[in-house]
């Protein structure tokens, strides 16, 4: 039985000249470079997610897929307005039984000093209500404008090992859930 970890990474914005989409390259460089996990970067822009709501005609077949057979997720998500953008509440409704006993790390981008504080904290209850298990080790880039340059190349390397945290307690959990999914079968 293959044991290594499928970790999608979700971006959470579709916007266009978005900035966060270096911090989730960022996410998704480090995770290649860890052993037992396979990781790939979720584009919003490359899914279409009619209507709302996890009904069957508001899927993605390709999305549903991917969270099937994740073992966890990394939300790398912009800060809008003190939460997160409608484009991830989307991606996210729309596939409710495939997040149950899997956990989540989040990673906030903001162009202020907050470092996505706020959307970290306004996922917690979305993830909760999804059955996703969030993790301790949230990830900041604050004024990620000053993180990378103009080609989003990092130009802080603390960044790397912040990362690298995230992913341990990601990793760790995601061993443990899976385990529990596959000896437990779940409480209807």
């Amino acid at each position: 039985m293959d044991q290594t970890l499928y970790i999608p990474i979700l971006l959470g914005t579709k916007r266009e000249k978005r900035k966060s989409i270096w911090a989730a390259e960022l996410v998704e460089k480090v995770g290649k470079d860890i052993e037992g996990i396979e990781v790939e970067l979720i584009d919003p822009n490359d899914f279409t997610f009619p209507g709302d709501g996890n009904d069957p005609e508001g899927k993605d077949a390709r999305y549903t897929k991917i969270t099937e057979r994740a073992d966890a997720f990394f939300i790398v998500t912009p800060e809008y307005n003190h939460s997160f953008p409608g484009t991830l509440k989307r991606m996210l409704d729309s596939e409710l039984e495939n997040y149950i006993h899997k956990p989540v790390a989040i990673a906030g981008v903001s162009k202020t000093i907050w470092g996505g504080v706020r959307v970290i904290e306004s996922l917690l209850h979305p993830a909760r209500e999804l059955g996703m298990v969030v993790t301790y080790t949230d990830l900041h880039f604050p004024k990620v404008q000053e993180i990378f340059d103009e080609n989003g190349s990092l130009l802080d390397d603390a960044y790397i090992e912040r990362t690298k945290k995230a992913y341990a307690e990601l990793i760790w959990m995601a061993k443990v859930l899976r385990d529990g999914r596959d000896k437990y079968p779940r409480a209807t």
